[in-house]
């Protein structure tokens, strides 16, 4: 994934700074606003309904504070990665058995596979490095957001 490619998935209007709620499907109804209120979404029943059928299927906390809820659905009609901030944290049953205090939403149409894959893939790498999510917890704005992801992609 190119650095660029994140004006595209994750404009600021999909990076949200406010507390979101702290129990996981309200958090996630959340960010899935976020996503809606963009203008990005078709169907939000669908949309949520396919993020919860994928939370069923396993956990989507990765560990290390990081919570990456994804889901592959005609709901949206192009990729979308939303990002908000908790400070007390979002139990998502990660491995580690930590809270999310850094969670990210990955939207993509079904018939997006490869791009669902690559993105999950990329963020998720960036994300086991210390300095980046440091940089995600001291960021001040969305722009901040933005240029901390660029960086670990470049």
């Amino acid at each position: 994934m190119d650095p660029n490619d994140i004006d595209r998935l994750m404009p600021t209007e999909l990076i949200s700074l406010d507390d979101p709620p702290a129990e996981k499907e309200a958090c996630i109804e959340y960010l899935l606003d976020v996503v809606a209120d963009a203008g990005r979404v078709e169907d939000r029943d669908a949309a949520l309904s396919a993020l919860f059928q994928r939370e069923e299927e396993t956990t989507t906390g990765v560990g290390k504070g990081i919570g990456i809820p994804h889901a592959k659905t005609d709901a949206v009609s192009r990729p979308s990665v939303a990002f908000t901030r908790s400070e007390a944290g979002v139990d998502f049953a990660s491995m580690d058995d930590e809270p999310a205090h850094l969670v990210f939403m990955i939207l993509v149409p079904e018939s997006g596979e490869d791009e669902h894959l690559t993105i999950l893939s990329t963020l998720s790498r960036s994300l086991m490095h210390d300095e980046v999510r440091k940089g995600l917890y001291d960021a001040e704005t969305p722009g901040d957001i933005q240029s901390v992801m660029k960086e670990a992609m470049a």
